[in-house]
């Protein structure tokens, strides 16, 4: 009980992310760009930082190049998918926008799963080691809110949906340590396939959707923000 509570909190933290940005009145390009490059960075660090590195921790290279590339395949089918599910005019700045958000959205659903995962083994290890690791995923769960929240926002989606879409992203931390309590004798292979899925995943976020779009507003200033992001992220590691 008290893993499946605080993992819940640590998913809630995505939610106060999204807040940040509804709350946030500038919208200069200067602002738009640091807010996109330190998404960006925020989810570089993610996977560099977390993702290949437990994947190939937990099976062979194998293994997480093969979950590595379906996360890639599994995006860029979603990316087609959701643009013919928008509609209108695809190649508009507002369709771009709100595209990338909701693919966001779900690639750090994907990425949140697994760390739902971990929040339960590290619960069944004892000690301070669950609650610990649990702060540390609710303290880059809050800047990938603002990495899901920006882009929708952007893209002309109402506040209230943009919270109700990072609601439904938070309750894939619990509901990956309910899963977790359930399979703590997960084979070491299908968790490196799900950590490498999700790296995958935000690997094609990154390159065709969320640094381009942050150049657009500003080269310079999202090089700031992609720097910034990654050390967010970089320091949360270090006190995992």
């Amino acid at each position: 009980m008290h893993a499946l509570l605080t993992s819940l909190l640590a998913g809630l933290a995505t939610v106060l992310g999204s807040i940040v940005v509804l709350i946030w009145k500038s919208r200069s390009r200067r602002t738009l760009a640091i807010l996109l490059g330190g998404a960006a960075g925020v989810m570089l660090a993610v996977v560099l930082l977390d993702l290949i590195p437990a994947a190939l921790d937990q099976g062979t290279p194998l293994e997480a190049g093969i979950g590595f590339g379906a996360g890639v395949v599994l995006l860029w089918g979603l990316d087609k998918l959701m643009t013919r599910l928008i509609g209108g005019n695809i190649y508009s700045r507002e369709a771009s926008y709100k595209r990338m958000g909701y693919l966001m959205a779900t690639g750090i659903a994907m990425h949140d799963l697994p760390e739902g995962i971990a929040i339960a083994g590290a619960y069944a290890a004892g000690g301070a080691l669950g609650p610990l690791l649990a702060l540390s995923i609710a303290l880059h769960n809050i800047p990938e809110g603002i990495a899901t929240a920006t882009p929708l926002y952007m893209g002309g989606v109402r506040r209230r949906q943009v919270v109700l879409v990072n609601v439904i992203v938070s309750v894939f931390t619990p509901l990956g340590t309910l899963l977790g309590l359930f399979l703590l004798r997960l084979s070491p292979e299908h968790l490196s396939f799900m950590l490498a899925l999700a790296g995958g995943a935000m690997t094609y976020l990154l390159k065709d959707e969320l640094i381009p779009a942050a150049q657009q507003q500003s080269p310079f200033w999202s090089w700031i923000g992609l720097a910034g992001g990654y050390v967010l992220l970089w320091i949360a590691q270090i006190i995992r």
